[in-house]
């Protein structure tokens, strides 16, 4: 007996011979799940994934990224979250991996939108306690009902089952995904790095890794970001060691900057400091909300006494004195760039200073952080960073963990996250070494929708809008492409505005047309411009008005636009934003 299977339009069925009559019977069309990345693919930053099942959706992580160069004037960029707009009350919860703002920051700005009585959400202690802060500095907020999770906490939603699990990371409470679906079961990695010597942590349990990977793991979704890097990752045993060089050579100031976020390495610059002696001034306010919760939790270990104020830095000696502050990144308001641009009130970089910079340079911040030394060196103090010595250990695994992942799971599909597309390859690559077929290990992009089932996994041709949408102040996707575009020329080419009086009943211009420019030329400096542009507005508006009547004065101000752009362009190669104002008298 045989049966043959063909497929008929978009349903297969299957033809059994029995005997010579052969039987026809429909075969049951495989389910899938779907996984729809919104952010985190091709970008470092603005992590958040869906699962969805039969209309049922998981939420993973609600991140922001910052934004980049050439973005002036918003502050973060958040996930696009259009496609939950009519299925609010499909979602069923939302799972926190942990407590780094490219994993959490969108909260304030996305939670009201799908947030609804029955949502179930899921942090860890310390992830939640950042959470349920920075929701109380943003008004009209929903009161957020957070259930804390630890190491082996097992949660039902729906049609999953997530066990949660610790792993490494450079901030406590970070913990990894065992999601049962009804199609198999799936492992995210969360950010991790093995570290056989952590602080303020407890060493990777390879033995819970492993009975992961006994029970059969359908895909495997895997922290990209050290993917492109070799061998091991630093532990942070190895940076503490290199800081306490620091801390025993100076005999002045220490100004330590780093991730707000970043409580391992907040504890280890606290103890050393406690160990050689020095009061320690935390400054800045993401970095002393966070070292509050963190010490209200127990994850940071602080001396009584040990912490002082910034205007009281200066009843010490400056080798008894730590500076802990946010602003390693060179972001303009942060600590560190008031201090090197002497707009601290309590604080000035002075010979003899140390400033640690503990804390690689994200994507994009290179030039950024590159004018920040300069100017601190400026003032004549030494600055130490992690191309120096290693004083800062990523909290991603690079190349040899990464394989040791993939070794412990043994997936039968692979799916990279978090990372540059580079990344994404990299890591793809090290997967098909070891063993994954390439129909097997695919990279995705934000928004594209990703079929898994038990026999396959692919991409469809449809995708979900998964483009920036900008945080600038309390405006949410209010700045889009245009206004980013006219900021950009704004700030390239300057604007250039023109007032022309017109003459209502000859429709002709009145006087001389006034000129404002801002950005562009300096208008004492250019006066044969001017006078060559007036020329020429009162030629356009005269020729285009006619001999009165009515006039179509859009027309009008769009031929002064064009034609006065031209113009500039031809004197100058540059064409500033040009806005006409027309006044009929």
């Amino acid at each position: 007996m045989a049966e043959l299977e063909y497929a008929y339009g978009s349903e297969p069925y299957a033809v059994r011979l029995v005997g010579s009559s052969p039987t026809v019977r429909t075969m049951k069309k495989q389910p899938n799940l779907r996984i729809i990345l919104l952010g985190g693919l091709g970008e470092v930053g603005r992590n958040m994934m869906l699962l969805e099942w039969q209309g049922k959706i998981l939420i993973c992580d609600m991140g922001f990224r910052m934004p980049e160069e050439d973005m002036p004037g918003i502050d973060y960029i958040v996930p696009n979250i259009s496609y939950l707009k009519d299925k609010k009350k499909n979602i069923l919860g939302v799972v926190f991996t942990h407590g780094h703002y490219d994993h959490i920051g969108a909260v304030p700005y996305l939670m009201e939108k799908i947030w609804h009585p029955g949502l179930e959400i899921y942090a860890s202690p310390l992830t939640r306690g950042i959470i349920l802060k920075r929701q109380g500095d943003f008004p009209n907020q929903p009161k957020l009902d957070i259930a804390e999770v630890r190491d082996g906490s097992k949660v039902k939603l729906g049609p999953f089952r997530v066990e949660f699990f610790r792993q490494n990371h450079n901030i406590p409470d970070n913990l990894g995904l065992f999601i049962e679906t009804p199609i198999g079961n799936i492992l995210h990695t969360s950010d991790f790095k093995f570290d056989p010597a952590p602080v303020n942590d407890l060493p990777t349990n390879f033995q819970k890794l492993k009975s992961f990977g006994r029970r059969k793991i359908l895909l495997l979704m895997s922290d990209s970001t050290g993917a492109e890097e070799n061998n091991h990752s630093l532990s942070e045993k190895t940076i503490e060691k290199n800081l306490e060089e620091i801390f025993k050579y100076s005999s002045g100031r220490i100004i330590a900057a780093t991730f707000a976020s970043l409580i391992n390495r907040i504890q280890q610059i606290i103890t050393l400091s406690e160990k050689y002696g020095r009061k320690v001034c935390v400054e800045g306010y993401s970095m002393k909300t966070n070292v509050e919760i963190s010490k209200i939790l127990g994850y940071l270990k602080i001396k009584k006494g040990t912490l002082v104020k910034a205007k009281e830095l200066a009843n010490y000696p400056d080798g008894k004195v730590t500076v802990l502050c946010t602003g390693a990144q060179g972001e303009g308001s942060a600590i560190l760039m008031k201090i090197a641009s002497r707009e601290h009130p309590f604080i000035r970089l002075r010979k003899g200073d140390s400033v640690i910079l503990s804390s690689s340079v994200i994507p994009g911040n290179e030039r950024t952080v590159q004018m920040l030394k300069d100017d601190i060196l400026r003032h004549g103090v030494k600055v130490f960073h992690y191309k120096m010595m290693d004083i800062h250990a990523g909290g991603h695994a690079q190349q040899d963990e990464l394989r040791e992942m993939i070794k412990i799971m043994r997936p039968k599909f692979f799916l990279p996250i978090h990372g540059q597309y580079s990344m994404l390859a990299a890591h793809t690559e090290l997967a098909r070494e070891m063993g994954l077929s390439e129909r097997n290990a695919l990279i995705a992009e934000n928004g594209q929708i990703i079929n898994l089932n038990p026999k396959k996994i692919s991409i469809e041709k449809q995708k979900v809008p998964s483009n920036y949408v900008m945080v600038d102040g309390l405006g949410i996707g209010d700045v889009g492409d245009v206004v980013l575009r006219d900021r950009q020329m704004l700030a390239k080419d300057g604007m250039f505005v023109i007032v022309t009086v017109i003459d209502k009943t000859t429709g002709k211009v009145k006087g001389s047309p006034d000129i404002i420019s801002r950005g562009f030329v300096y208008l004492r400096e250019s006066k044969e411009l001017l006078r060559e542009t007036r020329k020429k507005v009162i030629e356009i508006v005269n020729r285009t008005t006619g001999s009165g009547g009515a006039v179509n004065w859009s027309y009008v101000k769009d031929e002064i636009r064009n034609k006065i752009g031209q113009f500039f362009y031809t004197k100058t190669q540059r064409r500033p934003m040009i806005l006409p104002v027309v006044i009929e008298v």
